[in-house]
């Protein structure tokens, strides 16, 4: 029986710039994020689907201007230390996924503390990057006055992945794996599977373990086994297994 996706165990992540494929899809965000510290207010909210760059992008800016990283949606974490943090660079990664308020886990960001956080960017040189899969205006805000702070935040958008970006993503996946497949792979993944980096990742993941198992070669008749894409026309059927 076909295997259906599963989610893959990650590599090690590389966030430097030189390791991120530039394409249509992201290139506004790329120019947004080179425009700093000239940010209205100081503020920028980077937002895309989930697997297109954004922590790539959000943690190689972060390097390079020693910004202070944020976990927003982590908890069990002390709270902020507000004055410590005021005039500096700071990355609050996951900022629509955070806590609405802060309960008895400590979570690290709530509305109150993404409030002040915002109000500090601009303020003695400080300046604030803020990531999610949404644009702010669609975060939820229990405090009236983030609302509005929320819907005022410029806005860099990474858009879903375009053939450049998935070869990429399936390339690099490949290699993490130590798999080097056939050339013309690439293109017949890139036909059938979902415009999704999650997606890319996990038919990688789906091939490792099955090259793994049966002992067979990353090919496209190992795809057609494995990922179910259902093909009816049997060009496919001569690969060599």
């Amino acid at each position: 029986m076909p295997r259906q996706f599963r989610l893959p165990l990650h590599a090690p992540p590389r966030w430097d710039r030189e390791s991120f494929v530039s394409s249509p899809t992201n290139v506004d965000a790329l120019d947004a994020l080179d425009a700093w510290p000239a940010w209205p207010e100081g503020r920028l909210a980077l937002v895309g689907p989930a697997g297109t760059g954004k922590t790539h992008l959000a943690r190689d800016w972060a390097r390079a201007h020693e910004a202070v990283v944020i976990e927003a949606a982590s908890t069990g974490n002390k709270p902020l230390d507000l004055a410590a943090l005021r005039g500096r660079p700071l990355l609050v990664e996951d900022a629509d996924r955070r806590a609405s308020f802060s309960g008895e886990g400590g979570d690290t960001v709530d509305d109150e503390t993404l409030f002040h956080l915002i109000n500090m960017a601009g303020v003695d040189g400080g300046s604030l990057l803020l990531t999610g899969r949404l644009a702010p205006i669609a975060w939820e805000a229990a405090v009236p006055d983030l609302r509005s702070r929320l819907n005022a935040l410029p806005v860099a958008r990474i858009e879903e992945p375009d053939d450049v970006v998935l070869a990429a993503v399936l390339r690099r996946g490949f290699e993490a794996a130590g798999i080097r497949p056939a050339a013309d792979l690439y293109p017949y993944l890139m036909a059938r599977l979902p415009r999704s980096a999650p997606a890319a990742l996990a038919a990688v993941a789906a091939l490792d373990e099955a090259s793994i198992d049966q002992g067979r070669e990353v090919n496209k008749a190992l795809a057609l086994a494995v990922l179910a894409f259902g093909e009816d026309d049997g060009e496919d059927g001569d690969d060599e297994v």
